[in-house]
């Protein structure tokens, strides 16, 4: 599989690991940095990362900063991304079954380097249920696809 993985200087060394396990399991990977643990800022990295799997360049994408909140955020602002921050295999398998989630963002602060590589293969194994879920994946196509050029204004 395509793998585009990213990180902040927070989330360096738990996306070093990450970058690794999938290595070793021969996954292609494309590692769109940070490349030390020097100051950065995560919505550049999300923004990079989220691309390659919104354009198809990659085909899941794995993000981790401090606490993964962020990363999950910024991701989630790129049409076609569906970015989940998960923290144990149960809500990662329910991320992709229920919500064909393309990105999953993690926090260094927050998890292991063991029980990343558990939730990335849960992440990269567990398969989209369609059916029911596929109606609501649509309805946010939908939300991302604003008429004429302009913000779709939600009224509540």
């Amino acid at each position: 599989m395509r793998i585009a993985v990213g990180a902040d200087h927070a989330g360096f060394s738990l996306k070093e690991r990450i970058r690794e396990h999938l290595e070793s399991l021969g996954h292609q990977v494309a590692d769109y940095g940070a490349s030390t643990e020097t100051t950065c800022d995560y919505p550049d990295l999300a923004r990079l990362v989220a691309g390659a799997v919104s354009s198809g360049a990659s085909e899941r994408g794995v993000l981790v900063c401090g606490s993964g909140v962020g990363m999950s955020i910024a991701a989630n602002k790129v049409a076609g991304v569906r970015a989940v921050l998960a923290v144990d295999e149960e809500e990662v398998r329910l991320s992709r079954a229920h919500n064909d989630a393309n990105v999953l963002a993690l926090g260094q602060r927050t998890t292991s380097a063991e029980a990343a590589a558990k939730l990335v293969d849960v992440f990269l194994a567990a398969p989209f249920d369609g059916g029911r879920h596929l109606r609501r994946i649509e309805k946010i196509r939908a939300m991302e696809r604003p008429a004429h050029g302009q913000r779709e204004e939600i009224k509540a």
